[in-house]
């Protein structure tokens, strides 16, 4: 069986959302940054600050080939991880795509406090966040479906998820 992977923005639900999915389809749960910063022995703002942005892409690349050639797995992967296409590309091959989106507010409501948020430890974070949110939004379009995850519950999201893959497995 295909896996399902999630993509969207920090904040936008993709951990919570996706050990929902995984627990309901009996699939195993993978946060993509959680398995790098498992396999390196290192926080992955450790690897921005002391190895680059660069290099933290290239793991996290190598992180997504391994990953998508699994099965029944629910990955969630880094916010930033469709920057690549060779990535929405080894996703996609691996199955449904599933972009969760939220509006800047609701990001920083439920992210703005973190310090572990590299991309974020600056003096103005919502601008920060609306840039980053432009700059991705033609590669979080690549997803399968975008569902937006304002308002709702991560049960409620979960539901639109389901329904969603159902629909692509059907078109398929």
């Amino acid at each position: 069986m295909p896996n399902i992977t999630l993509v969207g923005f920090m904040g936008t639900g993709k951990t919570t959302v996706g050990r929902i999915l995984a627990r309901r389809l009996g699939f195993t749960f993978v946060d993509c940054d959680d398995e790098i910063e498992r396999e390196q022995g290192v926080s992955i703002s450790h690897i921005f600050s002391e190895l680059g942005e660069p290099h933290f892409r290239q793991l996290e690349h190598d992180m997504i080939i391994r990953l998508s050639r699994s099965d029944k797995l629910v990955i969630s992967a880094g916010g930033g991880a469709v920057i690549n296409p060779e990535n929405v590309d080894n996703m996609k091959e691996g199955g449904p795509v599933v972009c969760l989106a939220s509006s800047p507010e609701e990001i920083l409501k439920r992210v703005g406090g973190s310090t572990h948020r590299p991309l974020l430890q600056v003096p103005d974070p919502k601008s920060k966040v609306k840039e980053l949110l432009d700059a991705r939004a033609p590669f979080y379009a690549r997803a399968d479906v975008t569902i937006s995850t304002d308002g709702l519950t991560p049960e409620e999201v979960a539901d639109r998820v389901m329904e969603a893959v159902d629909g692509i497995k059907h078109d398929a």
